[in-house]
């Protein structure tokens, strides 16, 4: 029974997908051993967070569920590192709303089928009212972060609005979240290159993000491709 549910866990991802999680994986250990070897929190979480966009790209709420794991901890290695704007965003914004996003999920399921949610197209209306919100979050949280005293507070910044748009349209099931992930990749890999100048142990974040961000634009790949096959059908 259980060789056969692995059999059926293995069938689930493709080659190219076992493919990526793999490579992200090994990068991530060996980034770890090479310029970490201390900190197994931040190991834990990157390959929490790596395994959470494997099944986000399928469309699986269970990448929700890692994801409220992996914000938890990446709050706490923020917070650690004096990423405040990090700690907050994730602790007070990614998590909550990754919950949110995984009811959603769960109770939008493609034909029945529990494993793969059912692909949403934003209105116009809804666009203008996310990018209204997405100003609003972004003013309020400079000056929160300005307050905190905040490291790069520009880059924190733009890293929250990047953030709010990823979480925002995660929820709203859209197939753009991964682009919008794949933007805070980009700017998380920066904040972290200023921190490892500090603390060459940060290097390991830095690959992190960097196999996170190609994990995220196979994410939107394959959302764009199940969007086509499911309005086919429909």
């Amino acid at each position: 029974m259980i060789s056969k549910k692995l059999k059926c866990s293995y069938h689930y991802f493709t080659k190219r997908e076992i493919t990526l999680w793999c490579v992200s994986v090994t990068f991530i250990l060996i980034s770890f051993f090479l310029f970490d070897k201390e900190n197994f929190l931040t190991l834990a979480a990157s390959l929490i967070g790596a395994t959470s966009l494997l099944f986000n790209a399928k469309g699986n709420p269970f990448g929700q569920f890692l994801m409220i794991i992996f914000s938890i901890l990446y709050g706490i290695i923020s917070f650690r590192a004096s990423y405040y704007g990090e700690m907050i965003t994730y602790l007070g914004m990614t998590a909550p709303m990754a919950v949110f996003a995984l009811v959603s999920w769960i109770k939008n399921p493609y034909n029945g089928n529990k494993a793969e949610v059912k692909v949403n197209r934003l209105k116009k209306k809804e666009i203008c009212f996310m990018m209204v919100l997405a100003v609003i979050v972004t003013v309020v949280f400079y000056y929160i972060l300005a307050a905190f005293h905040t490291e790069n507070l520009i880059l924190g910044t733009i890293s929250v609005t990047t953030s709010f748009l990823a979480v925002y349209l995660t929820f709203r099931r859209s197939a753009v979240f991964a682009l919008a992930y794949a933007a805070n990749d980009l700017v998380l890999i920066v904040l972290w290159v200023l921190a490892a100048l500090f603390n060459t142990s940060n290097l390991s974040v830095v690959i992190c993000f960097i196999m996170f961000l190609l994990n995220d634009i196979y994410g939107f790949i394959n959302w764009s491709n199940m969007q086509k096959r499911q309005e086919r059908t429909t």
